[in-house]
């Protein structure tokens, strides 16, 4: 009985000190952002040999003893977040971040926004309390960061944010009636889109032009809609959602612009009756509409990458596919400063074209035609202004200006969708006798109709 006590305890001891010893020689690998004799001197790495400073990982337990011994491993480059989102932290004296870098290799990020008096980054007892938030290993990278301070910097994984959706209005507007909106707009310009497209007599030049426009902010919306979705949370995918929003949005105005400029060559114009025809205008002004876009479109991206200000943090080391999701400062400006000339020039073409109408005593076919597209093309402008303004405040940090955009955005399709339908007789009437007569062909014309009306009531009459 004795024997086997003693081969129990000598084995239970050889346990320990196998684990002792396993615990000893256990290495800690830790991410460093960038590579080992680098630190970050602004928003690049730099040589350790330029900056005179050096970064080494300071191992911290969770009741806050400083300055461990802890054998450790450096593995450098960004972390791989997958469809997450890659965001920067800082931790500087008495900044509202903290990180701690414990012993098993795991980042803790403290967010408590109280400051906490005399904390220096290299002490060695550091009493920091409230909320954290833990990341693993391969969800961080680690590095020393100089730009006017010197800071700890990190780069993470955004973590998802798990809130009731009954209790939080941030979330029922971004993710409920946000996403609602869009729908609701994209069905209406969808709409006008078939409509336009479908009828005969609307397929003239200006029914081309607001055709293309109810496309261009179909898929503006669309890819608005993607870029707020919560589940696309890729850079690459976000970057490319963003430029086509941006894009299609410019060219609605460019080809708003171009309607303008047709009703207001028109009404200047003495002979009327020219020889081109709308199938060639429209060619012209696709090309001028659609090599705006394309260029300043170009030009914005190309700014984003290579020229854009210092207050977007991205770093050199970043491959594309892990660059900034968002269009930094001076894309923006290329994005939406031509849209606002376009916007003044419209309102020359609206005042100018205004006097003209004034000084007319009669009228031609074409110019009562043209007189309903003056019409539609101001209050297009107008509602299409008011929507670029609201979209421009969804930019700002307060979160009213945000939530007014999104409703704003639920009454551009129905508004557009009043402008070229309902507000329009003659349109109106197209699809009144259109679904009228498929059901009953005998149904009578209204005895008011437009121009180019007439032809369509005499048809019906002569079928009934």
């Amino acid at each position: 009985m004795m024997l086997y006590f003693q081969i129990g305890f000598t084995f239970i001891l050889l346990l320990a000190v196998l684990e002792v010893h396993a615990n000893v020689n256990v290495t800690v690998k830790v991410n460093k952002c960038c590579e080992e004799n680098e630190i970050y001197l602004g928003r690049y790495c730099m040589k350790v040999n330029k900056t005179n400073e050096e970064w080494r990982p300071l191992f911290t337990t969770d009741k806050g003893i400083g300055n461990l011994q802890t054998n450790y491993t450096l593995v450098t480059g960004l972390p791989d977040c997958g469809h997450m989102q890659l965001w920067p932290i800082y931790h500087y004296q008495n900044s509202t971040d903290r990180l701690r870098l414990l012993p098993n290799g795991i980042l803790r990020h403290y967010f408590d926004h109280s400051e906490v008096p005399g904390d220096e980054l290299d002490s060695e007892v550091t009493n920091v309390g409230g909320p954290f938030h833990d990341y693993e290993y391969g969800k961080y990278c680690l590095d020393k960061k100089i730009d006017g301070l010197r800071s700890e910097f990190a780069w993470v994984c955004a973590p998802e944010v798990h809130t009731h959706w009954l209790t939080s209005t941030e979330f029922l507007m971004h993710n409920v009636i946000s996403p609602a909106t869009h729908g609701i707009s994209i069905a209406c310009l969808l709409a006008i889109a078939v409509i336009y497209f479908v009828l005969p007599t609307l397929r003239d030049l200006t029914g081309n032009i607001v055709t293309t426009i109810c496309m261009c902010l179909i898929v503006s919306q669309t890819a608005d809609l993607i870029r707020l979705l919560t589940v696309f949370k890729s850079h690459i995918s976000l970057l490319i959602a963003e430029t086509i929003c941006y894009l299609s949005m410019l060219g609605a105005f460019f080809w708003l612009n171009s309607m303008g400029y047709y009703i207001w060559k028109t009404f200047r114009s003495r002979n009327v009756f020219l020889r081109i025809t709308d199938g060639k205008k429209y060619c012209y002004y696709c090309s001028y509409a659609w090599s705006c876009t394309i260029v300043l479109g170009f030009l914005a991206v190309f700014a984003h990458f290579t020229m854009d200000y210092p207050d977007v943090q991205y770093t050199q080391n970043l491959t594309f596919d892990q660059q900034r999701e968002q269009i930094g400062s001076l894309g923006l400006i290329i994005f939406f400063v031509p849209v606002a000339f376009t916007v003044i020039a419209d309102v020359f073409f609206f005042a100018t074209t205004m006097k003209t109408i004034n000084k007319m005593h009669t009228y031609g076919r074409i110019h009562h035609k043209l007189r309903h597209s003056f019409r539609m093309f101001i209050l297009l402008l107008l509602v299409m202004t008011l929507w670029w303004l609201f979209f421009l405040s969804s930019f700002s940090k307060y979160e009213g200006l945000v939530n007014c955009h999104i409703i704003i955005n639920a009454f551009q399709g129905p508004l557009v969708l009043y402008v070229c339908i309902f507000n329009q007789k003659h349109v109106a009437y197209l699809i009144q006798k259109m679904c009228c007569y498929k059901t009953f062909p005998c149904c009578q014309p209204d005895p008011e109709t437009e121009w180019g009306d007439e032809m369509t009531a005499m048809n019906t009459i002569n079928n009934c």
